[in-house]
């Protein structure tokens, strides 16, 4: 059995971060001259070159994870090396997880101390809870207790993930904030308490944009450091977002590669562009947008799904026809208001672009 965070993961479907990328993580490590903060693995520079990608002094070529304004990455590790948390904002699709994941590799070299939020979240997920079958053989005492991750994280020094702290109940995300501003965890059943040691910091993740969501207290607002995430800047960033992860992600499900594709992932970050911002790429079409967010991680679910059809359903090579249905699916939310929406774009903007004839027609099978 392969234990999360040990660097054992090749062999899993989605290697943790760590385990994905070790052999940079360890060359910016032996690379790596500058000062490092307490239990930190790599130094600040190192983790926001480890983020953004580079070239070493002795040529090694360090793989970028997030395309985006570098000043944001700079913002987001030195949050970290802060006594202030981290709280990483954005609509969906901006890749939030993925840089709170990359960032805790880098820093503690496990991204594994993870809550993930969501309206059922208890408290003892933040806090602690009990081994019952312990609690009533020997009574309370902390071989009793069941650490949470964030105690975890303050008792070894390591960075915790909260992912959609939003989505968590508020008397819940408020057990953050003694934790977050006096550093220490109250144990009362036991008369006693655990204290981060220097190390500890915590990474959130929250969007306002899907329902269900919970507003933060600002007693717990005023706990974080906020960095916004926005989405691409270009339609030339996402396609290269898009194509490396789906690169990524097919190399493990052995789906074809995905420079063969790049023409289809173009046209499906420019419909999910042109559907999202209200109008097309030249300016002088607009368009109503759908419900849905078309986000670029939705983007990466359409392109995958459709290299899965080519590789079992065709010739091995992404066309029109594997990306349609995945792109009706994530713009025809509401069927009756989308639909219209798509049908309008489809006769209004896509029959009349040159070179999308096979792109159009595809699309009306499906949609029909």
């Amino acid at each position: 059995m392969t234990m999360p965070g040990n660097g054992q993961g090749a062999g899993a479907l989605r290697p943790h971060a760590e385990d994905a990328f070790a052999e940079e993580l360890k060359v910016l490590a032996a690379a790596d001259d500058r000062p490092r903060p307490t239990r930190w693995k790599l130094s600040p520079w190192a983790v926001a070159t480890y983020l953004l990608g580079g070239t070493l002094a002795d040529g090694s070529v360090i793989t970028p994870k997030y395309v985006g304004p570098r000043r944001i990455v700079e913002v987001a590790v030195t949050t970290l090396a802060t006594d202030r948390a981290l709280l990483l904002l954005g609509v969906p699709g901006t890749a939030k997880t993925w840089v709170s994941e990359h960032l805790a590799a880098a820093v503690s070299g496990d991204s594994t101390l993870l809550v993930q939020g969501t309206a059922g979240t208890p408290e003892e997920a933040i806090r602690y809870g009990w081994n019952y079958a312990r609690l009533l053989a020997h009574g309370p005492g902390r071989e009793a207790l069941v650490p949470s991750p964030v105690m975890r994280a303050m008792a070894e020094g390591r960075v915790a993930r909260v992912e959609e702290l939003t989505r968590i109940p508020p008397d819940v995300q408020d057990g953050l904030i003694t934790i977050l501003s006096e550093k220490t965890l109250p144990i009362p059943e036991l008369g006693q308490e655990v204290q981060a040691v220097r190390g500890f910091n915590l990474i959130a993740t929250a969007n306002d944009r899907d329902r269900g969501v919970n507003e933060l207290s600002s007693a717990l607002r005023r706990r974080f450091n906020t960095v916004v995430l926005p989405l691409p800047a270009t339609a030339d960033a996402e396609v290269d977002i898009v194509a490396r992860r789906v690169d990524q992600m097919g190399r493990s499900l052995d789906l074809p590669a995905v420079p063969e594709g790049l023409e289809e992932i173009r046209r499906v970050v420019t419909v999910f562009r042109e559907l999202r911002d209200g109008v097309t790429a030249d300016g002088r079409t607009k368009v109503k947008s759908p419900s849905g967010t078309l986000s670029t991680a939705e983007a990466i679910s359409v392109v995958t799904g459709g290299l899965a059809l080519a590789a079992h359903f065709g010739d091995g090579v992404l066309r029109p026809s594997d990306v349609a249905a995945g792109i009706l699916g994530a713009v025809v939310r509401d069927p009756a208001a989308d639909q219209v929406v798509w049908q309008e774009y489809l006769e209004a903007v896509v029959r009349e672009r040159d070179g999308w004839k096979d792109f159009y027609r595809a699309c009306r099978e499906v949609t029909a």
